[in-house]
């Protein structure tokens, strides 16, 4: 089916609506900014089942290689072995409650990841089946509620109750992702990176929004696909949130981080991410948050809209 051209956009999925038109979102206790870390934990397999699409640019050892790539896949696991404790050490020194986008062979085969994490507060939210197996419009619809279901009801099993947040195997989504997610109970997804504040996406049934997250600031984007170094992405995290800081005193901003355990918690890496936090956290009117404190405060602020 051809797009249909309008004024704005060329598909149904949220109406366009330009940041300087709205009315003024203001955060708990008049924060400027909301800071949402999503930390995601993803599992690599040697071998994906057949059919499975995996991206091209997928990061991780230095380049491809021929089965079985041990540098590729060994790369990966040292974020669920070493990396993700650093990088919530890091967190917990300023009081960022992480965000997880866990994905279901990540719940279902490390039980220790996901107590750990659930101690440490954070919450945990949907991620797909495996890094290995992203959503694509290839897929059935059938093929795709399956997907969503196994992703959730793995993550349900593991901690206990249904998660309400998703975000992408590598951003992946078909036509009619949004829709389906919303269905499954999903309340806000982390996949549109169009905007600084949070906004409704149109389903038919359930209510979802999208939780936008800075792109060209997700460490994979920087540090892997681009090849930032590690100083200069340090001071582009600064630089990003001075200028939403500012603007945020006019209209309230959220800025949504998603980092890798595996790349940002490399040990001459962490530092960075440190000192980075840390520049963040010495400025009064700082709302830090999960997603889904973020999305409900957003809803009661616009509840009669």
């Amino acid at each position: 089916m051809p797009a249909e051209r309008k004024p704005g956009m060329d598909h149904q999925h949220y109406d366009w609506s330009p940041l300087s038109t709205r009315e003024i979102l203001r955060w708990p206790d008049q924060a400027r900014l909301a800071l949402c870390v999503v930390i995601v934990l993803e599992h690599m397999e040697w071998q994906p089942p057949a059919g499975s699409f995996q991206a091209a640019n997928l990061a991780g050892g230095s380049v491809a290689r021929p089965f079985p790539d041990y540098a590729r896949i060994s790369h990966r696991d040292y974020g669920h072995r070493v990396g993700i404790f650093r990088v919530l050490d890091v967190l917990d020194k300023y009081g960022i409650k992480a965000t997880v986008a866990m994905d279901a062979l990540t719940a279902e085969n490390y039980p220790y990841l996901v107590r750990h994490c659930l101690d440490r507060g954070c919450e945990i939210i949907g991620h797909g089946v495996s890094v290995s197996r992203m959503i694509t419009s290839d897929m059935s619809q059938e093929e795709e509620e399956e997907y969503i279901n196994e992703s959730l009801s793995a993550l349900t099993g593991a901690i206990g109750h249904r998660p309400v947040g998703w975000l992408g195997p590598e951003y992946g989504e078909s036509i009619r992702t949004p829709q389906l997610l919303a269905q499954a109970g999903i309340r806000y997804v982390c996949d549109w990176p169009n905007d600084e504040q949070p906004y409704p996406i149109k389903t038919p049934e359930g209510e979802l929004f999208a939780l936008p997250l800075m792109l060209e600031l997700d460490d994979v984007v920087a540090l892997a696909h681009r090849r930032v170094p590690v100083d200069r992405y340090a001071e582009m995290l600064k630089e990003g949130f001075d200028v939403m800081y500012q603007d945020g005193k006019q209209n309230g901003r959220v800025l949504g981080l998603n980092l890798h355990p595996w790349l940002i918690g490399q040990p001459f890496r962490i530092g960075f991410l440190d000192e980075a936090l840390g520049h963040m956290m010495r400025r009064q009117g700082v709302w830090t948050a999960t997603g889904t404190e973020i999305i409900d405060w957003y809803k009661s602020c616009h509840s009669g809209d």
